[in-house]
């Protein structure tokens, strides 16, 4: 498959003792929004930590393009300007404007002129809604603000692949649909994203992959219409079950 950009071949995480993934394989192809599910604890922000190289896989490999990111001597720095995140907890710079921290990526990371990189960055605070906000500090602003400011910080960064950790569970629920309006919108355009997330909603209307994780394994993995409309799994059942009462 020449457009598949992510392939984890095999990955497990232990903390000590604490196995937390095992043996988990799946690939990301272009284009591909693919939500990864599964209650508190079954290891899917450890998993998106991992792919983005926060944390150090215990075992397995992670190609990027076919190179593997976890070799020795690999440059995780460039990788990451690829393969972007957005946090839970939005990590936005609180002694920086709004503007500026969409900008500071670019010329650290990028080596972009300072007025590249605003034009940059400009560009994709308008595109989330945010351009008339540039000039607060993420106290002056709401948590749905901040992480829209989040997500056209690491867009502005032009990743290639987009990792989301639950960008909603931080937020108050008014706030949710602004975030995921955003999202929807990235995925229309045809952007590559890895969303973790508890929004069952967006991972079935708006993904054409779903992986449903349990307790440090991929349980079940399919389309959307597959894993939500036929589940094979009587984990899998149980769990969308409460989705599906809520």
């Amino acid at each position: 498959m020449a457009d598949k950009i992510l392939q984890v071949n095999h990955l497990s995480k232990a903390f000590g003792s604490n196995q937390v993934l095992r043996d988990i394989d799946f690939t990301v192809a272009k284009g591909d929004v693919t939500s990864i599910i599964g209650a508190s604890g079954s290891g899917k922000s450890t998993l998106l930590r991992c792919i983005n190289l926060l944390e150090i896989p215990t075992s397995g490999e992670i190609l990027y393009h076919g190179e593997n990111v976890t070799g020795r001597g690999y440059n995780a720095a460039a990788y990451r300007s690829h393969v972007g995140m957005v946090f839970q907890s939005f990590n936005l710079f609180n002694n920086m404007t709004v503007l500026e921290n969409c900008i500071v990526g670019q010329v650290k990371v990028l080596k972009k002129s300072r007025d590249e990189a605003r034009t940059h960055a400009m560009y994709y605070l308008e595109k989330v809604g945010m351009a008339p906000y540039i000039n607060a500090k993420p106290r002056q602003i709401s948590g749905g603000q901040k992480q829209r400011v989040a997500i056209a910080r690491a867009l502005a960064m032009d990743p290639e692949v987009l990792l989301f950790d639950e960008p909603t569970s931080a937020l108050d629920p008014e706030m949710v649909g602004e975030v995921l309006n955003v999202m929807r919108s990235l995925a229309r355009e045809g952007m590559t994203m890895l969303v973790v997330t508890h929004e069952m909603a967006f991972a079935r209307d708006v993904s054409n992959h779903v992986v449903y994780m349990n307790q440090g394994v991929i349980c079940e993995e399919g389309t959307p219409a597959e894993v939500f409309g036929n589940p094979q799994m009587q984990e899998t059942r149980d769990f969308l079950s409460r989705f599906r009462n809520a």
